[in-house]
């Protein structure tokens, strides 16, 4: 029904946050790692969306959310975007923040020579 609106949101404000970082050129790794984020969130979001309009749950008129006409329908659609919405935003950050765990590490470690192929005379 909703669900996207939740990870849409956590984009909104994630590309807001880059924005800002660019123009005062702070942290500039960190914005670029922010960037995975926000790719990571409009991506799942613009396909969510693409599939709730593909099922006629996002109409072309107002209020646009089929079941935001009726109240009943409502407190079920915002229910599915507390629990749904909510749990797909943080499973995204979260693998966000495995991603970032992964790159300091690949970051810190010291850099080797490559490896010299079978038969090859290193030098």
């Amino acid at each position: 029904m909703a669900c996207f609106i939740v990870p849409a949101a956590e984009a909104i404000v994630t590309t807001a946050a880059s924005h800002i970082l660019k123009t005062k050129k702070a942290a500039s790794g960190f914005t670029r790692k922010l960037g995975w984020l926000n790719k990571m969130l409009w991506g799942g979001s613009g396909l969510l969306a693409f599939e709730h309009v593909w099922h006629g749950e996002i109409i072309p008129e107002f209020p646009f959310l089929s079941n935001a006409a009726d109240p009943a329908d409502m407190a079920v659609m915002l229910e599915e975007m507390a629990t749904s919405g909510v749990g797909m935003a943080l499973l995204v950050t979260g693998v966000w923040c495995v991603m970032l765990a992964v790159s300091h590490v690949l970051e810190k470690r010291p850099e080797t020579a490559p490896a010299a192929l079978p038969g090859e005379v290193q030098t």
